[in-house]
């Protein structure tokens, strides 16, 4: 477990390396859902295994607004989406290529959910870090998402206001609004029953870059929803996500 610092706040985190590697390997930034009240813990991680079994050092952020560091922690992430939070797994890429783990020039951050929006929001904010981004089951229009889910019911409506934003400051900090700024490769899966993240999210998205002029990549699965399930399903993702990670970063692809 590493500890960061930035904005007077402690950062723990899991670094998995591959097996009898340790200094300037490609990294895979690999932000959680949620993001609030949800935590990597110590322990088996699927893709941590699979990234650091094809190559990849791999670094999970409990960043702020996670849970299991205490009330604090958890709210000081609150309205801070693109912001603080981004800042923190900007730091933690940052830590890694100062302590010489990470090669500064292969690094990809990949995230599903909350951790899609982070990936493409790093890609966004910091294009000269990262050299490629995978968005799995995001969302990345949050005007959007705030409409939607206040709609649900009062408290949804309480919760966008409390822990998202307000909805006229949520465009600066949609990745769907920032394509332009995308200068690297990306790879979007979503699947097409998807209730919290709906699909239209990554097609506006996948729309907004192609636009951009940005190389983009998709899979879309119309039966799955947030996350497939499906066994051939997930074999084709997995295979694709290993194949652009390995075009883009130089790790192994699927066996």
């Amino acid at each position: 477990e590493e500890e960061l610092a930035r904005h007077g706040m402690t950062l723990h985190g899991y670094l998995t390396l591959p097996l009898g590697k340790e200094k300037s390997l490609p990294l895979v930034v690999l932000p959680h859902g949620g993001p609030f009240g949800v935590f990597d813990a110590w322990g088996f991680d699927d893709d941590s295994q699979m990234l650091a079994e094809a190559g990849y050092a791999v670094i999970r952020l409990n960043f702020r607004g996670s849970g299991n560091y205490g009330r604090d922690y958890k709210n000081a992430g609150a309205r801070q989406w693109g912001k603080t939070l981004q800042d923190d797994l900007t730091d933690a890429t940052r830590w890694a290529i100062a302590q010489q783990v990470a090669d500064p020039s292969r690094i990809c951050i990949y995230g599903a959910s909350y951790g899609g929006y982070a990936a493409l929001m790093g890609a966004a904010r910091e294009p000269g870090l990262y050299a490629c981004a995978v968005g799995y089951v995001g969302v990345y229009d949050l005007e959007k998402m705030h409409k939607d889910d206040a709609a649900h019911s009062r408290s949804w409506k309480s919760w966008t206001s409390d822990w998202l934003g307000d909805r006229n400051t949520l465009g600066a900090v949609s990745p769907v609004n920032l394509a332009s700024s995308i200068k690297a490769p990306v790879f979007l899966a979503a699947g097409g029953q998807d209730e919290r993240a709906p699909v239209e999210h990554t097609r506006r998205m996948e729309k907004a870059l192609q636009a951009a002029g940005v190389p983009v990549e998709s899979l879309y699965f119309k039966s799955e929803g947030h996350g497939f399930f499906t066994e051939p399903h997930r074999r084709e993702y997995y295979t694709r996500l290993l194949a652009f990670l390995s075009t883009h970063l130089g790790g192994e692809k699927a066996k």
